[in-house]
């Protein structure tokens, strides 16, 4: 904790010595250090051994969140999501199902019936 304030000091002291934050010439200069959020990322696994399937992309610009991701369901099917969130409406999510499911079936289970006389 004391490394953090010693560090914090140092600049204060940085700062008031030159005149203030964005100081220089004449120490007037105005900086607005506050930029709304922007971001854009994406990715994507497929991964033949596993069967594992997915994917995701999403954007911020301020305070509105867009996306979707997509998911390989173990029937075989598709989930995909495609969501917005911001401070007016939340987060709102409309789903689908792409495909039909398939049931793998089932190795080695035997079912026995036993007749009681």
């Amino acid at each position: 904790m004391r490394q953090v304030l010693g560090v914090l000091s140092a600049v204060l002291l940085a700062c008031s010595a030159d005149g203030g934050l964005g100081g220089g010439f004449g120490g007037h200069h105005h900086v607005d250090y506050y930029a709304p959020p922007h971001y854009n990322f994406e990715y994507k696994v497929h991964d033949p051994h596993t069967g594992d399937e997915k994917s995701q992309h999403e954007t911020r610009e301020g305070d509105v969140v867009k996306g979707y991701y997509t998911v390989k369901e173990a029937d075989g099917t598709l989930r995909e999501v495609h969501y917005t969130a911001d401070k007016h409406n939340g987060f709102n999510a409309e789903v689908k199902r792409i495909g039909h499911a398939h049931h793998a079936p089932v190795y080695g289970y035997h079912h026995h019936h036993h007749h009681h006389y």
